[in-house]
């Protein structure tokens, strides 16, 4: 009778490759399960030297934290947004607006935030009058029942621009909020906010254009120094970088002697470029670990270079969603039709 026997170099042959199935299976499985973290950034194809180039940001990082760390390439805030609404990134660093969106809509954080040139991550927003303004007057006479907001209605306003944050949003958001101004129109249609400035400041308001006299900060301190507005929203610097100077042939032309100016308490603040990411996709010590990578960066000579040449700050300072966004979002959320606005900016068909 005979035996079903395996021929020894057939099984030998099996084994090895069962083994080999094994061992290639295993790599794969830990190539598959190396941690890879994706920033999402704007990318130009005209870097003039490495140091411009956001792959050395991600290289720093990448050894920093022993993870792959890659740059995925992005053309707008409204794409960062989606990049991480949809996990195609799991950070990116866009401006205060699209951060507040992030928030809002599709649950993001924010674990740091770039400084600007003074070092603060934020700017004031403020009101500006004449010192022989009613406001100005209310402001000073030390009596608690007046209030310089309450005299600036009817007074021409001077904005910087439509929809600009310290120029409109943020003291119109205010003055809404606070019920100074009555919202006229569709509360969920922003150009009701036009209507409402109308309003309430009068119909010689100063909604300037991109390019027109007074656009912009100092275009809105203009309007109030040629004395066609009565007051002029901008932040907390720009009259001194307009009419600061001791060299008076230094600041323009239109400027009134700095004592005329008188600038009233804060609105709120602006905040500067939060770094945004996907709690789903980064834990809290991956997390704390970037924002340490992040914030090295400001104690040596080529972390500067990182920080000033790549991503335009002079530093990075660690943050929570609720205290870099959320008094700013507090007062543009008063404002008609924000939500709605930023949704079509910022949204999936946003561009």
């Amino acid at each position: 009778m005979r035996t079903n026997r395996k021929n020894p170099k057939t099984y030998l042959l099996t084994l090895l490759l069962l083994m080999n199935a094994t061992l290639v299976g295993c790599l794969g499985q830990d190539a598959d399960d190396e941690e890879t973290i994706r920033i999402a950034f704007s990318v130009r194809d005209d870097y003039t030297s490495f140091d411009e180039n956001p792959q050395k940001l991600a290289d720093y990082l990448s050894a920093e934290l022993g993870a792959n760390v890659e740059i995925y390439s992005i053309t707008s805030d409204a794409l960062a947004l989606q990049a991480l609404r949809f996990g195609s990134a799991d950070m990116a660093f866009m401006d205060g607006g699209a951060g507040w969106m992030g928030w809002q809509q599709y649950g993001l954080e924010a674990m740091a935030a770039d400084q600007k040139s003074d070092g603060r991550t934020y700017y004031n927003a403020h009101a500006y009058v004449l010192n022989d303004s009613a406001a100005a007057q209310a402001l000073n006479d030390d009596d608690n029942s007046t209030d310089p907001f309450a005299e600036l209605t009817g007074v021409a306003s001077c904005h910087t621009g439509w929809l600009k944050s310290a120029g409109m949003l943020i003291p119109m958001g205010f003055f809404i909020g606070q019920g100074y101004a009555e919202v006229v129109g569709d509360s969920e249609d922003i150009e009701s906010l036009r209507n409402t400035i109308y309003n309430h400041f009068g119909d010689n308001a100063s909604i300037p254009e991109s390019g027109t006299l007074y656009y912009g900060y100092g275009g809105a301190l203009r309007c109030l120094s040629e004395e066609a507005g009565g007051v002029a929203f901008a932040k907390d610097s720009s009259l001194n970088s307009y009419c600061g100077d001791e060299i008076a042939s230094e600041n323009e032309d239109w400027c009134l002697d700095m004592n005329r100016y008188v600038k009233l308490p804060t609105f709120g603040q602006a905040p500067s470029h939060p770094l945004m990411y996907q709690p789903d996709t980064i834990d809290a010590e991956t997390r704390d670990a970037v924002v340490a990578a992040l914030v090295a960066l400001n104690d040596t000579e080529d972390g500067r270079s990182i920080l000033e040449n790549i991503l335009n700050t002079p530093g990075i300072v660690a943050t929570t969603t609720e205290a870099h966004l959320g008094s700013y979002g507090s007062l543009i959320s008063e404002v008609p039709g924000i939500s709605t606005y930023l949704d079509e900016r910022y949204g999936e068909d946003g561009s």
